[in-house]
């Protein structure tokens, strides 16, 4: 969810369905050696044929920032799965999920040593895919897509060694994304709180309004691009790679070098604070205190809010994303559950994995009334909870609006490796601080991101 932290209480857990996913992972187990990313596995995790073998042993499943808060949850979850198969065991850790993720997760890969069940984001599993270290699951198991929505299962394929585009990965959960922002603040700017814009460049008008009006006593948004790189410009309808991936082609579309001269003068104007630009904090915090106008577009974001600022909260509303050249909202990169290729207990892991994403899992999960969630299953966005918002207050808009959206977003996000992410954002950066102009920063990003891309092949 765009690295944001689910912080959450779960209450209670739902009577959840044993209907065993992954069914058809029985018989003879194909043992004997092969290699996923330089280690040893068995032949029956690699190649083109479905995976067999029995659901049991010991498999390690790991998420991201959980467990505090959703102990009970998945201790539950992993409990009826081991009650459905008693000779499976699942041993639960949780990472801190900080900026070094995926470099510590692609450390433990190389050392073959990755989780069995892995809760990644798209950077992560996009350097994963490419490596060779995730199982290929839309192959090894057939009907790994029937439950889920068809647009988050095309969002779950990555691009391997060869350039193929293969399902490593299952969409698990996403957060959608809409326009959060203090009503006090926009009309002091002279803003229609009621009339949110509906393009990036409309957006960025209004940046700029609030620089003009706030005199530095607050600000429009927070500078660091990282947090706009790829989203705007998938939104924009602007192209980032081509077909085939293998080469960046931003810098041809002209609304790039206008987006990044955009960015440049409302860093200059005071739209945002100077010490942001290469800081890796979010606007949680300075929307909070009442220094920043518009917030995250997580909508799980409103709930922060409403849980650490009350007076705050009480200021805020919410409203549709820019729609601009997509044409209709962007659900973003879900979360994704991925099995590792290198697991010595395959077919377990690939059976908690799909247990774990199923429709009633997914709809017990997302039903929690603290949680601002959405499903990645057809199953779950028909269940009333989602047809059925009521409320108008921020959190239950929240929850409303993106759940209205859901069906028909598109989930565009571009899959950058975080390596040509970085080097198009520090250009943009150099930019924003005047070190060289925008059309300069495009062509360089563009430069350097071609280097990157043609390094790895």
């Amino acid at each position: 969810m765009r690295a944001r932290r689910l912080t959450r209480t779960l209450t209670c857990i739902a009577v959840l369905s044993l209907t065993a996913a992954g069914c058809g992972l029985s018989g003879g187990s194909d043992s004997g050696d092969a290699s996923a990313g330089g280690c040893k596995v068995d032949k029956g995790n690699v190649g083109s044929g479905k995976l067999s073998g029995d659901i049991k042993g010991k498999i390690t499943f790991q998420t991201t920032n959980l467990k505090k808060d959703f102990g009970g949850f998945f201790n539950g979850v992993i409990a009826d799965f081991e009650k459905a198969h008693p000779g499976a065991k699942v041993k639960w850790i949780d990472d801190p999920g900080d900026n070094t993720f995926t470099s510590r997760t692609v450390a433990d890969a190389q050392a073959c040593t990755l989780a069995d069940v892995i809760n990644i984001n798209a950077p992560t599993a996009t350097a994963l895919t490419k490596a060779g270290y995730l199982l290929d699951v839309g192959t090894k198991d057939p009907d790994a897509s029937k439950p889920f929505v068809p647009a988050f299962w095309k969002s779950s394929t990555f691009k391997d060694a060869t350039g193929k585009s293969i399902h490593t990965t299952l969409p698990w959960y996403t957060g959608g994304v809409l326009l959060t922002y203090n009503t006090d603040l926009l009309k002091k700017a002279g803003i229609d709180p009621a009339k949110p814009p509906t393009t990036i460049f409309g957006l960025f008008a209004d940046y700029e309004k609030i620089a003009k009006a706030s005199d530095g006593k607050f600000y429009a948004t927070m500078a660091n691009p990282i947090w706009r790189i790829p989203a705007d410009f998938d939104q924009m309808g602007i192209k980032i790679l081509s077909t085939d991936g293998k080469s960046a082609v931003f810098a041809d579309d002209p609304r790039t070098t206008q987006w990044v001269e955009w960015m440049a003068k409302l860093y200059k104007e005071g739209a945002m604070p100077k010490d942001s630009l290469s800081s890796s904090n979010d606007p949680s915090t300075p929307y909070s205190q009442g220094k920043v106008a518009y917030g995250s577009t997580n909508p799980s974001f409103v709930r922060f809010v409403k849980q650490n600022s009350p007076s705050v909260y009480d200021r805020t509303a919410v409203g549709q994303q820019p729609y601009d050249a997509l044409g209709r909202a962007s659900a973003g990169a879900p979360q994704f559950i991925s099995v590792a290729a290198t697991s010595k207990n395959a077919p377990a892991a690939l059976s908690f994995a799909e247990f774990l994403t199923n429709a009633e899992n997914q709809t017990a999960w997302c039903k929690d009334p603290n949680v601002v969630i959405f499903p990645t299953t057809t199953q779950s966005l028909n269940d009333p909870f989602f047809q059925n918002v009521t409320g108008d207050d921020p959190f239950s808009q929240a929850r409303k609006l993106v759940a209205d959206q859901l069906k028909t977003a598109d989930t565009n996000q571009t899959n950058l490796s975080p390596a040509v992410q970085n080097a198009m954002v520090s250009q943009v950066q150099l930019a924003m601080q005047g070190k060289k102009s925008a059309a300069d920063a495009v062509k360089d990003a563009q430069e350097k991101a071609n280097e990157l891309l043609k390094q790895a092949g």
